[in-house]
């Protein structure tokens, strides 16, 4: 079965992400968004379910794909193949989950529907959807089975996903991929059939999601949450028919758990990805690597990382070559590796961590020094941070002394890593803190936008400017940490991460420019101003409201419903002021 194409008509114009969940279940509503096809609950959250298994003449092959009408390039199929299974070093036996991260094919039709952007629009900068990305989550099976040829049973149960939700995944993966593997494809049918009946992901709601007999409840964080705070999912009352599992988050991982081996250099760490310096972490298995890097990526929180990152890459992986020259500079991008030739291969990178297996210390983790990265021959080398890089901050010995005395007491990882979440969260807000005063500062002020000309402009980001402002209202108001904080932003400032920031912050206060300048309209007395000027001034005044309201609808401007209607009733109004013959001609333009 395929999907039928969606017409441009059904756009949903709602307020917010609560509201576009209604409008799907109202075909009749006012916007007129179509009834959800069949498999378009089931691509609000997954693009489709993959079995990868071992194929003794072909190697990794894709056995199946669900729903069989999925899109996916030869080129894709490969990716997620060789993706898949753990290097055969790495030793992986009985089950083994991971994640990885790939390129979609360029050219491709996105088949969300209409209310997906919406939903999006509501989310933390962190969790918007890359449209040039795929996830892949797996569930990796290897046990010894004398009856195949090889010895071994090896198998992937893959979900592939435009949405970074690793938490909700892994979760579903651990429920429905040990069953798989005894029932095999019905019970995938029954499995994608349940994901179809789930509610679109909406941000800020508490969401019921049933899957094979258990209820997963959580809540998809928006970007009006206070950074750092996560409401409480309370599990069901014990009357309820069916086991529910409370999920306290749908994207983080365990971070006290990751940092562990390099407990030490958290700090530095941290400045390296603010940075968007070239980072490798080499793991002795898949699940290490993955984890490492989503943990890496998500210590700027709510900074969003803006360059590539990879949580499982191989020497098969598409963009190889591109990533492991040596013609050019290592570009912006943190990778997971378990293959030991690339020991060799990216020996020219400038940061590498190297973990061993990641286990809880039972007693307290003991100082290790930054090595050089001459030292790093193989992917045997002890475990550490091989780096020349020297942090511009002070090293902070409370947070590494409050997290030893953890350990030594036994305190639940939970607990740090909610600790360790913290002491980031509240590094990278003194640190953007300042910029975001300084970028506010580039708004012109209300008084300057005329209803009648067009909006004025933000004014230009000047590092010097901005640097002068760091002496009385730098990140010392919040942080008592000492150090190069000028050096931090000259380096910042030439970041990918910097540019992705300050495109989004320019783009956010454009919009709201847009809107005064629609709020600074409807507070005219347009039918006034129609009647003093020619028919053509009128039309072409009318042509170009009806233009704005198009444009807060397709942009969704910050713009109170109430604006709307009253822009509307000046355009009606202007209309029926015309003559007859006019009227009929802007009527039927429609708006």
């Amino acid at each position: 079965m395929s999907l039928r194409e969606r017409s441009p008509g059904g756009a949903a114009a709602v307020e917010a992400g609560e509201d576009a969940a209604a409008t799907l279940a109202e075909p009749d509503g006012p916007d007129r968004c179509l009834s959800l096809l069949p498999w378009d609950r089931f691509s609000a959250w997954l693009h489709c379910v993959c079995v990868v298994g071992f194929d003794l003449e072909l190697g990794q092959a894709v056995e199946v794909i669900y729903p069989p009408h999925s899109k996916l390039t030869d080129k894709e199929k490969t990716n997620i193949c060789y993706l898949s299974f753990p290097d055969s070093n790495s030793g992986c036996l009985g089950d083994t989950q991971f994640c990885f991260r790939f390129r979609r094919s360029p050219g491709r039709k996105v088949s969300l529907c209409c209310f997906l952007d919406q939903l999006d629009r509501d989310l933390p900068v962190y969790l918007k959807k890359d449209p040039a990305y795929y996830y892949g989550y797996v569930y990796f099976r290897q046990v010894r089975d004398k009856s195949l040829k090889r010895g071994y049973f090896q198998k992937s149960l893959v979900l592939i996903s435009k949405l970074p939700y690793v938490h909700l995944f892994r979760t579903m993966l651990k429920q429905i991929a040990p069953e798989y593997f005894e029932k095999s494809e019905a019970f995938l049918e029954a499995v994608c059939s349940d994901v179809d009946r789930w509610p679109p992901p909406a941000p800020g709601k508490i969401l019921h999601l049933p899957i094979m007999g258990i209820i997963m409840k959580l809540r998809i964080p928006t970007y009006r949450d206070k950074p750092g705070t996560t409401p409480i999912v309370q599990n069901m009352h014990q009357g309820d028919a069916q086991i529910s599992m409370a999920l306290p988050t749908v994207h983080e991982v365990d971070l006290f758990r990751c940092f562990c081996p390099v407990f030490f250099h958290i700090q530095m760490l941290w400045e390296l990805v603010l940075l968007g310096e070239p980072l490798v972490v080499m793991a002795p298995s898949p699940s290490e690597s993955s984890e490492t890097v989503l943990a890496l990526v998500s210590c700027i929180s709510p900074l969003k990382y803006c360059s590539d990152f990879r949580p499982y890459f191989t020497i098969h992986d598409s963009e190889f070559k591109e990533y492991t020259t040596r013609t050019q500079a290592p570009p912006s991008v943190i990778l997971g590796v378990t293959n030991p030739f690339f020991a060799k291969t990216l020996q020219h990178w400038p940061h590498i961590i190297r973990i061993g297996d990641i286990k809880l210390p039972g007693e307290v983790p003991k100082q290790v020094k930054v090595k050089k990265l001459k030292n790093l021959k193989t992917l045997d080398s002890k475990p550490g941070v091989y780096t020349s890089y020297k942090p511009y901050l002070n090293k902070d010995e409370e947070i590494v002394k409050q997290l030893q005395k953890g350990v030594q007491q036994k305190r639940p990882t939970e607990a740090q890593s909610v600790i360790l979440r913290r002491y980031f969260l509240e590094l990278t807000e003194s640190f953007i803190i300042p910029l975001e005063r300084y970028v506010a500062s580039l708004m012109p002020l209300q008084k300057c936008i005329s209803p009648w000309k067009s909006p004025p402009q933000l004014r230009q980001f000047s590092q010097d400017d901005f640097m002068k402002t760091l002496e009385k209202a730098g990140p010392q108001l919040t942080s008592g940490l000492k150090g190069d904080w000028i050096g931090l932003y000259r380096h910042f400032l030439k970041s990918p991460n910097f540019d992705g920031w300050f495109r989004s912050r320019q783009k956010e206060m454009t919009q709201k420019l847009e809107a005064l300048h629609l709020e600074a309209l409807c507070n005219e007395n347009l039918v006034f101003w129609s009647q003093k000027h020619t028919e053509v001034e009128t039309v072409d005044l009318v042509l170009k409201l009806k233009n704005k309201l198009l444009q807060a609808d397709r942009e969704q401007l910050p713009v109170k419903t109430e604006t709307l209607k009253k822009l509307q009733t000046h355009i009606n109004d202007i209309i029926l002021a015309l003559p007859d013959d006019l009227q009929d001609i802007l009527l039927k333009t429609g708006t």
